[in-house]
């Protein structure tokens, strides 16, 4: 099975575990936020669409930063809950430590060692909007149950 196909396979299977209701939907794949706006228009989604950040800490190691997908990346309060400097990785370096592809990283099923960095506000929104895995599919959940969501997975997890 291809590695973008098990990490599809895994969130199907973190939906049926956690007994969590969500929506899917099929479409043209997105890799770029050109593509996902158009994609959004034309599927009458209203739901807040995420942003994952993969992070590339400067002492070794990654971490994941999951926010909107307008927001930018403030380095300062990433950096105080992880207590090292971050800098977004390579697509190449991404790629090969977890096998997403740009533009479609997904926010579940990561290596344990990997921590996550949550912005806490996506917990208030009424669904969230996520690729897992394939960028051709979009989920959409309600943002009160992504913390069990992320709980339900071992890696560490911190809320900014």
């Amino acid at each position: 099975m291809k590695l973008l196909e098990q990490i599809y396979q895994n969130n199907l299977t973190l939906f049926d575990q956690t007994g969590i209701n969500y929506q899917s939907w099929s479409h043209e794949p997105i890799l770029d936020f050109a593509t996902d706006e158009r994609v959004a228009l034309e599927l009458g989604w209203t739901g807040t669409h995420s942003k994952s950040l993969f992070l590339k800490l400067k002492s070794g190691g990654f971490a994941l930063y999951l926010t909107e997908k307008n927001k930018r990346l403030d380095r300062k309060p990433v950096q105080s809950v992880l207590g090292k400097r971050v800098s977004i990785c390579s697509n190449e370096e991404m790629t090969k430590a977890i096998g997403c592809v740009p533009g479609a990283v997904c926010p579940f099923g990561l290596p344990e060692e990997i921590p996550i960095v949550v912005d806490k506000e996506l917990l208030e929104k009424e669904e969230i909007l996520y690729t897992p895995g394939l960028p051709e599919v979009t989920f959409g959940f309600s943002g009160k149950d992504l913390k069990p969501l992320l709980e339900h997975n071992p890696n560490t997890i911190h809320y900014i």
